[in-house]
């Protein structure tokens, strides 16, 4: 039932149009799966959908050929030469592709399609569970202060007011040392109430800069 579509070295021209009108498709799912609940780009989408297809015929190629191990090899190495920097969701799907490429490029359609459902009834599992997402509620908050003031417990009755818990990460001085740049990793008690919690840091900091955002190094699956 999971056997290869290809028998032997010979492919034949129906083997190839199906062997690709599952790449493509199965490519498109890959596609989908990727924007779905994350940022993405027009371009990445579009590779995504043609990847497993390029792969598969770089497989068909050189297949019962020595040199499919230096095809699979250079199809994985691929990824380096992506022109900017990936998340590791982008490089996750990217993999996924030249997988799904491998195995439609050998003739096993079948079992490409069942690890593709696989994968994406995992993924999108995960995405709804939130796993690895952290707390909704953390944040990153960056306060400006004078140089006069002095930071340690400047801030301890608001935080024990707004938030669950609050860290201080890193201080920077600025502004040839008239300024302290304070970074804290905070979680709040209540979303609703984050106005009226910087409108209190600003009445302590003298109206100076405040920054709060969510952690930059975390992304939704």
């Amino acid at each position: 039932m999971l056997d290869s579509i290809i028998a032997g070295t010979e492919i034949t021209i129906s083997a190839f149009f199906i062997c690709t009108a599952a790449s493509l498709l199965l490519g498109l799912g890959i596609a989908m799966l990727c924007m779905y609940r994350s940022s993405y780009t027009q371009s990445f989408a579009v590779t995504l959908a043609m990847l497993p297809a390029v792969v598969q015929v770089i497989i068909m190629l050189v297949n019962g050929n020595i040199g499919t191990g230096v095809a699979v090899a250079g199809a994985f190495g691929l990824v380096r030469f992506r022109s900017t920097p990936g998340t590791a969701r982008e490089i996750g799907m990217i993999f996924l592709c030249m997988t799904i490429g491998l195995a439609t490029g050998m003739g096993y359609v079948l079992l490409a399609a069942l690890f593709f459902a696989v994968m994406a009834v995992f993924i999108v599992t995960l995405s709804r569970l939130r796993f690895g997402g952290g707390d909704e509620n953390e944040r990153e908050l960056k306060i400006t202060i004078p140089e006069n003031l002095d930071y340690e417990g400047l801030f301890d009755d608001l935080f024990q007011l707004y938030t669950r818990s609050a860290r201080l990460d890193r201080v920077k001085t600025s502004s040839m040392g008239t300024l302290y740049e304070l970074e804290y990793r905070v979680v709040l008690k209540d979303i609703g109430a984050v106005k009226a919690f910087l409108d209190e840091l600003r009445c302590r900091n003298g109206n100076l800069n405040i920054v709060c955002g969510r952690i930059a190094s975390r992304e939704a699956l």
